[in-house]
């Protein structure tokens, strides 16, 4: 059948996923750093995505195409949800010893007790995190950490950029990090940032990113989730050059 399908033109995308998210039905996934769309069951043809990307790579074509499938696609976005927990779960590495029944130590939740520093120069800048796990697939938002706090949510890059990150970005705050564009499952990303809104009540959101056009999806994240939330949560947008310099740093909602 003759309809309308999103098309893409790889020659202008930059891989900066910000499309993602931006469709509902998971029919477009960054693959060898570039948008794809992976099958035309998969999209319905409303271009909800084109308005999320930088680069004007998409755009609505009419062709011949499958038709929309929607509970192809529900079956889809179910099947990966189960690859993403057996991937959760399962040993990272050969040879090494299956977790306790009591789950990963990696990713057991613990807060962390933090010690007065010493005199300037005599110890290592002390770290401010005060709580684990920090990956935002592992995170629980109705931990303790987490209610009524400020809550920022970094780029996995972005501490390593920024060399005074903890004291600058992290002190008194709770911590989540992510990459929006190696990381799967971007809705689940978008509920854990409604449930941290909603059900944990947090204060502030903060989202610390790096200037390169991929981070873009990790602020993409945060607004959609919000944007489902009961509670208005203040959002600030904060920029790291590849230096470490703060390029900007504003309150956008």
């Amino acid at each position: 059948m003759k309809r309308k399908i999103i098309k893409i033109d790889e020659e202008k995308c930059t891989g900066c996923s910000l499309c993602v998210p931006g469709c509902a039905e998971e029919a477009i996934k960054i693959i060898n750093g570039k948008a794809k769309l992976v099958g035309d069951v998969f999209c319905d043809g409303l271009g909800a995505c084109i308005g999320e990307c930088p680069e004007g790579a998409l755009s609505i074509e009419e062709r011949e195409a499958d038709a929309f499938d929607e509970k192809k696609v529900h079956e889809a976005m179910a099947k990966r949800r189960q690859e993403a927990l057996k991937t959760q779960s399962a040993t990272p590495l050969q040879g090494i010893a299956m977790a306790a029944p009591a789950g990963c130590p990696g990713s057991a939740q613990t807060t962390l007790e933090r010690s007065l520093p010493s005199a300037a120069g005599s110890s290592p800048q002390p770290s401010e995190l005060t709580h684990w796990p920090v990956q935002l697939h592992l995170v629980n938002p109705a931990a303790d950490f987490f209610r009524g706090k400020d809550v920022v949510l970094a780029a996995d890059c972005a501490a390593f950029a920024a060399g005074d990150f903890h004291a600058r970005f992290l002190k008194g705050k709770s911590l989540a990090i992510a990459c929006p564009k190696l990381d799967s499952g971007l809705d689940e990303y978008v509920e854990k940032i409604r449930r941290l809104a909603d059900e944990a009540k947090i204060n502030t959101l903060t989202v610390v990113m790096m200037q390169v056009p991929c981070c873009r999806g990790l602020m993409q994240v945060a607004q959609a989730g919000l944007q489902k939330a009961s509670r208005r949560v203040p959002l600030k947008a904060v920029i790291v050059g590849l230096k470490g310099d703060v390029l900007t740093e504003e309150w956008i909602a």
